[in-house]
């Protein structure tokens, strides 16, 4: 029986917060501790009989709601990648122990790290708890449908955002707009890819993969990482449902593959940004350095990866290291830059530039220097703690939960159900959530994004995409 109370559900993550602050005056077990009460948090709204979702559908056919997807991607990256650090922290790479006969001593960097895992773990049970509040599964939830019968409307939808999308690509200030609707057009590719497979059918396949294809192969020479473990989440998202067992099975050496090669295969690529080289041409070296038997090295860049880049419980340290010892709370002052953030520069031309304004704190803090090109933005529970230290992480990842459960609500409200609503809609325009980012660019994306979507449901309405459940 899945509880009707979700208190209940709520009241038990806590559980492992309370510990990990009885722990305090033991950092390394505080850590432990914490670091084990997210994997706990993970049980209990997924698994345990505490779990609070629709049990009346299976859980492969609602992955990508908020509860699963959003708190795997967030709460995996903001909680559980932390361990690397700590592990090398404590004199060990790889689980192998480098300073062999020498014994561990506690310092202050390890009670930082605690104490950053600690706020980490509430952090993941406030946006948890907000998720959980802001959802009725028992509702039902459909407002429209989709006016085909077939699946011909993912192709106009296709047609319709790519449209749109390019002719905002080409005007300057509208990019906000572009890549919210680039980034469905590609999701309608991967949900077409998949029914083209399940149904043995050539157009859906052929336009699906072309565009997914397409869109993969552009990730991958950019340089960057989350592009193209972003479209892998995707595409094992999708088939999910329909091929568990082979998703399952692939889960494990696909992520071995992606953390083993990415890191040293997007450094050579990267070569390309001093426009020296083409990016194809950094590509074939990349690949090229990778069949060479160089495995010292990889192990070295992947380690640096793991420990500095995949997690950023360092930057975190130095965060909580700097505010309030040398650094007052910042209070409003993050919020009242970010709502600045919403107004357009067509109606405020000496609009500060909001990239120059959260990076500031991030050059006082003494994170990144303003002549490194390594991009160290902030994130949402690390802009609470800066705003207002324990209580802003609770109250602001509460409030980021019932947001991030509230939009898809709406989405799967309007747009027809699940497949549109929230495997397409949501977890496209709102992608942002998956990891979050700086209050600044945050709140921009979830404010134009929200109006992004009620435009395009105006739109596919009109166009009778998508009509009335009822009457």
């Amino acid at each position: 029986m899945h509880p009707k109370n979700s208190l209940q559900t709520i009241i038990i993550l806590y559980i492992p917060v309370l510990f990990s602050y009885f722990l305090v005056n033991s950092p390394v077990v505080s850590y432990f501790v914490a670091w084990g009460g997210s994997l706990f948090i993970f049980y209990t709204t997924w698994f345990s009989p505490a779990a609070y979702y629709d049990h009346s559908i299976p859980v492969y056919k609602q992955i990508m709601r908020p509860i699963f997807l959003t708190q795997f991607i967030f709460a995996g990256f903001m909680c559980s990648t932390s361990i690397f650090y700590f592990m090398d922290h404590l004199g060990y790479r790889y689980l192998t122990e480098l300073n062999y006969g020498a014994q561990f001593k506690e310092s202050e960097q390890t009670d930082l790290i605690a104490t950053a895992q600690r706020l980490s773990l509430l952090a993941h049970a406030a946006m948890t708890s907000g998720l959980i509040l802001a959802m009725n599964p028992w509702k039902k939830k459909e407002k429209f449908v989709q006016a085909f019968q077939n699946n011909d409307f993912l192709i106009w939808l296709g047609i319709i955002v790519f449209a749109i999308g390019s002719v905002c690509q080409q005007i300057s200030g509208l990019s906000q707009i572009a890549i919210p609707l680039t980034t469905v057009g590609i999701s309608c590719a991967a949900v077409l890819f998949v029914k083209g497979v399940l149904h043995k059918n050539i157009n859906y396949l052929a336009i699906g993969a072309t565009i997914f294809i397409l869109n993969f192969i552009h990730a991958s020479l950019s340089g960057y990482k989350e592009p193209i473990i972003i479209n892998v989440i995707v595409l094992a998202c999708v088939f999910f449902p329909y091929y568990k067992k082979t998703i399952m099975y692939l889960a494990l050496p696909a992520g071995y593959i992606l953390l083993y090669f990415l890191p040293t295969y997007n450094n050579t690529v990267r070569q390309s940004w001093s426009g020296e080289i083409s990016a194809e041409e950094a590509q074939s070296q990349a690949f090229t350095n990778l069949n060479q038997n160089n495995e010292t090295e990889i192990e070295e860049t992947n380690w640096g990866f793991l420990t500095r880049r995949l997690s950023e419980m360092e930057m975190f340290t130095q965060f909580i290291d700097y505010v309030p010892e040398k650094h007052n709370f910042y209070g409003w002052e993050i919020i009242v830059d970010s709502f600045e953030a919403l107004i357009p520069r067509v109606f405020w031309p000496e609009k500060p530039n909001m990239e120059t304004i959260s990076m500031q704190r991030v050059y006082d803090a003494g994170v990144a220097y303003k002549t490194s090109t390594v991009s160290a933005k902030t994130r949402p529970v690390v802009d609470a703690y800066l705003s207002w230290g324990i209580p802003g992480v609770f109250f602001c990842m509460l409030i980021y939960g019932l947001l991030t459960q509230y939009l898809c609500n709406v989405a799967e409200e309007i747009f027809g159900g699940y497949e549109l609503g929230c495997v397409i809609i949501f977890n496209s325009i709102f992608q942002t959530l998956w990891r979050g980012n700086n209050f600044e660019f945050m709140f921009n994306n979830i404010f134009y994004g929200f109006i992004i979507m009620w435009a395009l449901f105006y739109l596919l309405k009109t166009l009778k995409v998508l009509k009335p459940l009822y009457g």
